[in-house]
C-alpha cells in the first residue's frame, strides 16, 4: 500500500523518536479514534468499560509497537493506528466476553428465533447502533432479541459491503481511507458503499426502522 506525501511526512516525524511527536500524532486523531471505539466496543460492555479508557490503553499499545511499524510502514499511519485500536478492542472482548457461558445473542439464535450462524462483530456493532438510534442508550442492553434479529438480517449483506457501511457511515472514514483499510480501489469502495446503503435501507424497512 503506497503512502501519500503527507503520510510520508508523518512517518518521518515519528521516526525522530520523540515521544511528543507520537503523542501529538495520536491525539490529533483522538476524536476519530474515540468514534471508532464507541462503534466497535461490544454494547454489553457499556457499563464496564469506558471508551476513554479503551483509547488510553490503545495509546499505550500503539506506543509500544511504534518502532516495529516504522521499520516497515506498509500502511498509512492512521490506518495502522486504527488497527492498534481495533486489536485492543478485540483483546478486551476476549477478556470480558470470551469466557461467558450465557450469551443472549447466541441463545436467541440457537432457539430458532433468528438464523443461526457465526457471529460477525461488524454485524453486531451495526445492529446495536441502529437499535440505539431508536431508543435510549440505557435500554439497548435490554433489547437483545431485536439486536439479534437485525444482526441476522445484516449478515445477508456481503461481508465487505457490511464493512464499507461501518467504515464510511459509522467510523466516518473517507473513501480513500476505507479503500486503504480494505485493500481495494477507492472507486470500488465508493460503488460498494452506494450498493450497501441501498441494501441496508431495505433491511431497516423490514425491521420497521423509520430512517433515511
Amino acid at each position: 500500500m503506497q503512502n501519500s506525501e503527507a503520510d510520508r511526512e508523518v512517518i518521518a516525524t515519528l521516526k525522530s523518536g520523540s515521544e511528543e511527536a507520537f503523542a501529538d500524532f495520536f491525539f490529533s486523531h483522538q476524536e476519530r479514534l474515540l468514534r471508532i471505539v464507541k462503534f466497535r466496543l461490544d454494547f454489553r460492555l457499556g457499563g464496564r468499560i469506558s471508551a476513554s479508557d479503551v483509547l488510553q490503553e490503545s495509546y499505550v499499545r500503539a506506543a509500544a509497537r511504534l518502532a516495529g511499524y516504522l521499520e516497515n510502514p506498509d500502511f498509512p499511519p492512521f490506518v495502522w493506528l486504527r488497527m492498534q485500536v481495533n486489536q485492543q478492542i478485540t483483546d478486551l472482548h476476549r477478556k470480558h466476553l470470551g469466557a461467558e457461558k450465557r450469551d443472549a445473542r447466541r441463545e436467541y439464535n440457537l432457539n430458532g428465533n433468528a438464523q443461526a450462524g457465526p457471529m460477525d462483530p461488524t454485524s453486531m456493532a451495526l445492529a446495536a447502533h441502529l437499535v440505539a438510534q431508536q431508543t435510549s442508550p440505557s435500554r439497548v442492553v435490554q433489547r437483545y432479541e431485536e439486536i439479534a434479529a437485525l444482526e441476522a438480517s445484516l449478515n445477508t449483506i456481503n461481508a465487505v459491503d457490511r464493512e464499507v457501511i461501518a467504515l464510511r457511515h459509522f467510523e466516518e472514514l473517507s473513501s480513500q481511507e476505507t479503500a486503504q483499510v480494505l485493500g481495494i480501489e477507492p472507486a470500488a469502495a465508493s460503488k460498494r458503499y452506494v450498493r450497501a446503503l441501498q441494501r441496508l435501507k431495505e433491511i431497516m424497512n423490514q425491521h420497521g426502522f423509520a430512517r433515511e
